[in-house]
């Protein structure tokens, strides 16, 4: 076969790529709006932002290059580093506002919690491909994927950073539910469930993790403390109305009510400005994406590429659901950005790594036959 085979090009996902691109407009344009009051010294974020999508753009074009199944092949030392790196950062990370989560090689800083989505989307997909599951996962079964995800997640919650340990778990669970779980262990891991967060709760989380917590099931409890965010996202969510109040017409967004408005936050600068119309289409645009990789997932003649498909859905999936559901009061604040949406270069390296996993799957789905 030709180095470079004619069916990738022809076979290349326009479609998935101009979604990503449109969502990944919308944010820029809603970006320069949420920092229109900025007194900003430097590059302003709307540019940076579009810097870290060209960024993203160059990595999508060399993942989507090479052929996924290389994956299976160093995915445990992928696996391996990543984890190695993690127990790193508790030991000589970067402290930041509380938190440890950076590691600085030099002139280079990586957050190892972020590659881990993809790297936990990456061995779970090789767990299931070459341990197949005919009738569902049994409470047995489930022991070692259960520990390939558990000992990261621990560390990530360590650092702390419950946002993306949540992620990471979810991810993996959505990923164990597409293999099949059978309903007695499934029942057996819910009621496990119950006694691990009370542990949690007593011994794990730090005190303003527990306040989010409260704060999500009432809100009124520190207007003007742990509760400030939430309370002033839902008045800007609100008082957006049918249409909105216009573009760089927000109050909340532009007197600086709303904290964090162009990270976690960007959506209720959003709905402020553009109001339940602006929304619905940009909740249109994000389910077509989930749904398309869905059908990625579906189509894809081999087992290994299913599950890549099935674990970036789900990533993106997870993303979108907990923070929208954050901006508006229907989960506790965790600091999940928006993929594409909220300001941040790691959050778009990250989903635009995983937009590339798709594509490379979707180009390549004639390649192969099912196993």
């Amino acid at each position: 076969m030709p180095m470079i085979d004619r069916r990738l090009l022809t076979n290349f996902d326009w479609t998935l790529l101009g979604l990503t691109l449109v969502i990944a407009a919308i944010g820029v344009v809603n970006i320069f709006s949420a920092t229109a009051s900025y007194n900003v010294i430097g590059t302003p974020y709307y540019l940076k932002q579009l810097y870290w999508i060209l960024t993203g753009l160059f990595l999508v074009l060399a993942v989507s290059s090479v052929d996924y199944h290389l994956l299976d092949d160093i995915a445990v030392w992928v696996y391996g580093t990543v984890v190695f790196l993690l127990l790193i950062v508790l030991v000589a990370g970067k402290t930041s506002m509380g938190a440890t989560r950076w590691l600085h090689l030099g002139v280079l800083s990586i957050q190892p919690s972020e590659p881990m989505k993809i790297v936990i989307i990456i061995i779970f997909a090789r767990l299931f491909s070459r341990y197949p599951v005919n009738s569902g996962l049994t409470l047995r079964g489930m022991g070692a994927p259960l520990v390939v995800v558990g000992l990261p997640a621990l560390l990530i919650m360590k650092q702390p950073d419950l946002g993306t340990a949540v992620l990471v778990l979810l991810i993996a669970g959505s990923m164990m539910l597409a293999v099949g779980v059978k309903p007695s262990a499934f029942i057996a891991m819910t009621v496990a469930a119950v006694p691990v967060f009370v542990v949690g709760w007593q011994f794990y989380l730090r005190e303003y993790q527990k306040n989010r917590v409260l704060d999500f099931l009432n809100p009124e409890r520190s207007r003007l403390g742990s509760g400030y965010h939430i309370i002033q996202s839902k008045i800007a969510v609100g008082s957006g109305g049918f249409v909105g109040k216009g573009y760089l017409r927000g109050t909340q967004t532009q007197l600086r009510f709303l904290p964090e408005q162009h990270t976690d936050f960007a959506f209720s600068v959003f709905s402020e400005e553009w109001g339940f119309l602006g929304c619905f289409v940009v909740l249109a645009l994000y389910l077509s994406l989930v749904l398309w990789g869905l059908q990625i997932a579906t189509r894809c003649n081999d087992r290994f590429g299913s599950l890549l498909a099935v674990g970036v859905t789900a990533m993106l999936f997870w993303h979108i659901v907990i923070n929208i559901g954050m901006v508006i009061g229907l989960f506790p604040v965790v600091g999940v950005p928006l993929p594409f949406f909220s300001y941040g270069g790691t959050s778009m390296v990250t989903s635009m790594t995983g937009v590339a996993l798709l594509l490379n799957i979707s180009m390549r789905r004639f390649m192969f036959s099912k196993n």
